[in-house]
């Protein structure tokens, strides 16, 4: 026996960049944004807080360049080890060409 209820489900419809405000949608295609987060646990100064920023394609590569830069600083005048920081890979990239997320 099939038994069938109407309810009420809340469902994203878009997603604001939270930088600049824009939507992160196109018509006909599902939001495209990048998330920022951070869930502190214990022995962290910010313990039990969490963080999620949602960044629009401009945003997310202008957050990650600066990103960038602040590591070239950070380790501008280390000694060169197999540990070494690449300045001509992509920083944070993990894939490329995968379009169908598999």
């Amino acid at each position: 026996m099939k038994i069938v209820e109407t309810q009420n489900v809340p469902i994203t419809t878009d997603v604001l960049c939270d930088v600049c405000g824009t939507s992160t949608t196109k018509p006909g295609t599902p939001a495209q944004f990048g998330v920022l987060s951070a869930h502190w646990g214990y022995g962290s100064q910010h313990d039990g807080e969490r963080y999620e920023v949602h960044l629009c394609e401009g945003c997310f590569f202008s957050t990650l360049s600066g990103l960038g830069r602040q590591r070239m600083v950070e380790h501008l005048f280390d000694e060169e080890s197999d540990q070494a920081i690449k300045p001509d890979a992509p920083f944070g990239l993990v894939e490329h060409d995968n379009y169908f997320k598999d």
